[in-house]
């Protein structure tokens, strides 16, 4: 039985970003374009995955070194062909291969799965779309039984080939075995002077291997990017994407185009989010949580029950149930606010632990300080602790 391996293309410059960050690396979400892919292959569960760099060097792998890859540079881009070719002497001869590309981020698991299935030792699999304007892409050429034929590019089509919708998105899972038969047979005979990926579809046809199409209906699940418009559309279709999971999970979105996921959110039942507010990194939102408008909140828990006001920060804090923060409040790193603590506006709090209980409702700063239960810090309480070589605990019984 083969196995599963995924060859990433990560190595193109994008110069239609007009950026010294390499295309992959541009944030959807909070996250890497990139990351973003590894994510959805990871779902596969493959023998590996191995990533094809190249423009920018070192920077790709070294902004996300934590990934379980195999890195393999293509130090000049010579084409999607030659991409694979860099890689393939690393895969297992039996396996399954499955091509995919590191600025197409929002291809959901599910698809790629599909892809996957069509792959066998006589068959392989490609991922096909419709689309309203097709222009610039390779159209699918089928016969009268609907067997993929072959792709013609746009500048090689006529009138009848130019009314075909559906296209070739690139993604496709064939066996190793084929690949080190059909990539030496390719030529870089055209405008780009490059070795295409597409066209081992001519070579699979005239080889007599099935080229077996997964389609999917959803546009921007296979649209890459190549300039900041295209980023901009494929950002807001994430969003909606993201807004979406919430809201099936339980959570009111009083607009679910004004609120921003760039990260991992886990939310209860229950829980009301208004307008403009940004969630990043690991956030967890428990049951009747309320986030009021221009509310931003970053690798934070927050209890059962607690309300944001508007205006208000939240970085890497954990909250306790049945608070009631801002306006206008900042809780700032390794900060500990127990139940029913009220943070008001105008309010900062630092490296603190605060007891249930507490209020520190006007205009104070408190930092580094262990503040007790039931506590009232009036108007203007600040807790100072550097003396100008260390800084001091400051503690406040109950």
């Amino acid at each position: 039985m083969s196995s599963l391996e995924v060859i990433v293309l990560a190595a193109g410059e994008g110069k239609r970003m007009y950026s010294d960050l390499p295309k992959v690396l541009h944030s959807l979400g909070g996250r890497p374009l990139l990351a973003h892919v590894l994510g959805a292959v990871a779902e596969l569960q493959p023998h590996a995955v191995h990533v094809v760099y190249g423009h920018g060097g070192a920077q790709v792998p070294e902004a996300l070194a934590d990934s379980d890859v195999n890195w393999v540079e293509q130090a000049e881009q010579r084409g999607t062909g030659d991409a694979v070719a860099r890689a393939l002497p690393a895969i297992a001869e039996n396996a399954s291969v499955l091509v995919v590309y590191g600025d197409v981020p929002l291809t959901e698991a599910e698809t790629l799965s599909g892809v996957v299935a069509l792959c066998a030792a006589d068959s392989m699999g490609l991922l096909t779309v419709t689309l309203d304007d097709p222009t610039g892409y390779g159209r699918i050429l089928r016969d009268d039984a609907g067997k993929v034929i072959g792709i013609v590019e746009e500048k090689d089509a006529d009138e009848a080939h130019k009314g075909i919708r559906e296209i070739n998105t690139g993604i496709l899972c064939v066996t190793a075995k084929c690949l080190r038969d059909w990539l030496p047979r390719l030529t870089d005979n055209n405008a780009q002077g490059e070795l295409y990926l597409t066209d081992i579809i001519a070579l699979a046809v005239a080889d007599g291997i099935d080229v077996c199409t997964q389609f999917t209906t959803d546009v921007d699940e296979v649209l890459g990017v190549n300039d900041r418009t295209q980023l901009a559309r494929l950002e807001r279709s994430y969003q909606r994407r993201q807004a979406t999971r919430l809201m099936q999970a339980g959570v009111t979105l009083l607009d679910p185009e004004r609120v921003d996921i760039r990260g991992q959110v886990q939310a209860g039942r229950d829980v009301v989010i208004d307008i403009n507010v940004v969630l990043e990194g690991d956030v967890v939102l428990e049951d009747g949580v309320q986030l009021g408008p221009n509310t931003w909140v970053r690798d934070s828990r927050l209890g059962p029950r607690t309300q944001v006001m508007p205006n208000s920060v939240i970085e890497d804090a954990d909250v306790g149930a049945d608070c009631r923060i801002g306006p206008f409040a900042r809780v700032r790193p390794e900060t500990q606010l127990a139940d029913g603590v009220h943070v008001g506006n105008f309010v900062e709090i630092k490296k603190s632990q605060v007891g249930s209980g507490s209020k520190v409702n006007h205009l104070s700063y408190i930092a580094d300080s262990e503040i007790g239960r039931e506590v009232h810090a009036g108007a203007g309480t600040i807790t100072r602790n550097y003396d100008g070589a260390n800084k001091h605990r400051t503690i406040i019984g109950d």
